[in-house]
Order: C-alpha cells, then structure tokens, then sequence
C-alpha cells in the first residue's frame, strides 16, 4: 500500500473513530501531534467532542506538557492535563521486564475513568506500525483497555508519521522521540524521582551542546552516553567537559557508546533472547 493510500485510509478511520466524540492520550510527540490534526480535521464542527488528554506523570520530560498545550492549540482541540503519580505504585517502583505494561495499564486506566465521567466513548493513543515490532509490553494494556491504535491499524511507519506531519505543517514533525525516563535504567533498578531528575538534567545538558537524539543510560555508577553515530567524532573531542558535567550530577564513570543511539537499547537482551 503507497503512503498516499495509507493516509486515506487513516483519514477515513478517523472519520469513523470521531463520528460521535474521542479523546485521544495526548503527549505532543509527533505520532500524538498527527493523529491531534487529523481527528481534529475529521471531527468538522463536532470539535467540541474532541478531547487531547496529556498525562503529567514523573516519568516524562515535563517540558511535554507544555508544548502538548499548545499544539492542542494549534489544532483547536480542548486540551486537559491529567495528573498521574506512578512512582506512588510499588510494582513500578520496582522496575520489572514487565514495567511497561504496570505503568501503561495504570496510566490508561485513569484515561478511562476521564473518559467515562466526560461521557466519552472512543480513546485514541499513537502507537504506529514500527512499534509493533519492538519490545512494547504495554501494548498489551491497550489492547485489553479497548483503545484503538490508528496508525498502527492503519499500517503507518514512524517515517510516515514524519512526512505526513511535515506536508500538514506539524511544528513537531522532525521533533526527536522522548519516551519514558524509566528506559535510562536496566530492569530491576529500582527507580527513584532523585535518580530521574539527575538523568534528565545531563540529558538537558547534553542536547544543549547540539547533539539531537540523547540518552543517558545508567548502569550503577556509570552513566553511558548514546547519541547519533555521526555526532561521535564531535563528542570525543569535547569529552572532558560532558564527563565533568555528567559526574557532577553524581555519576563516578561517565562512557560515550560506540555503537550510537537506538531507540530501546535497554531491551535488546530481552529481544535477542
């Protein structure tokens, strides 16, 4: 099936999934962001039935939450943010190969409670076709939750997601991915605000050096560096001042890894076994 079609036929799901009203997990990536204009183009006049919900939790960035509002804005869709505390949950506390799948069920949980006191029957999220191939355990919390994935649904690579939001004019359309902070550790870590904040602060600092797609994986005492394959060479030469930094936030050993950022890097022992 060619892009052109692709988008049709997730022009016309959405015209189904809106008929009567939805509330789609908002959280300003762009996977969220297209689905956002479209179901917004799709609703017509019906807008008001059209609600982009943005979790504030203590796991993400919350500078999302303010570009989240905006978008929503920008695409004349009411916007409400919905407070969620996972930390105050032991079982993800604890951080088990399973955490995805805890954490989404009880994030969408609440989405669902949202949803049902607003009298809304339909809810959206962004999952598109390249997630399905990797490991997303809280997929499985989707699914059982009744939530419908269009882009996946529909077959939509994240490349398409870029293209499409990109002929729409999505300011967030080149926007790097900005997953769950939970994903800098290794699974059985136990998962503190403290630690998070310290992660987010060298991330912060990293990206303010230019560097586009970061992560600062902790193992321990040793924080690893991933950024784009290109960008070594440039971080290699400027290493002393990302060591010193990432070591005042509290880490002993500071390592730049030689194979690059890849999204879910923390994974790919479960995969590969």
């Amino acid at each position: 099936m060619s892009g052109r079609e692709k988008y049709e036929k997730l022009q016309e799901r959405l015209r189904e999934l809106t008929r009567r009203d939805a509330c789609l997990a908002f959280s300003g990536g762009v996977d969220s962001a297209l689905l956002l204009v479209m179901a917004s183009r799709a609703a017509g006049e019906n807008k008001t039935n059209l609600l982009a919900v943005t979790f504030d939790t203590e796991l993400h960035p919350r500078a999302d939450i303010q570009l989240a509002a905006e978008l929503a804005s920008e695409a004349g869709a009411e916007h409400v943010i919905l407070t969620v505390r996972e930390l105050d949950n032991p079982e993800i506390l604890d951080n088990p190969p399973q955490r995805c799948y805890i954490c989404k069920r009880y994030l969408f949980e609440k989405l669902c409670d949202l949803a049902r006191k607003r009298g809304i029957s339909t809810i959206l999220e962004g999952t598109n076709a390249d997630d399905l191939s990797q490991y997303r355990p809280g997929l499985r919390a989707v699914r059982e939750l009744g939530i419908y994935s269009p882009l996946s649904e529909c077959g939509i690579t994240k490349e398409e997601v870029r293209s499409f939001s990109e002929k729409l004019g999505i300011s967030v359309a080149k926007r790097p991915s900005t997953p769950c902070m939970a994903t800098r550790l290794p699974y059985g870590t136990r998962i503190t605000q403290e630690l998070l904040s310290r992660i987010e602060k060298g991330e912060e600092f990293i990206r303010s050096r230019g560097y586009r797609n970061v992560r600062l994986r902790i193992h321990g005492s040793v924080a690893r560096i991933e950024i784009d394959r290109e960008d070594i060479v440039r971080a290699a030469e400027e290493a002393e001042l990302l060591a010193k930094k990432i070591k005042e936030l509290g880490f002993d050993y500071v390592t730049l890894d030689l194979a690059g950022f890849r999204s879910g890097s923390m994974d790919e022992k479960i995969i590969s076994g």
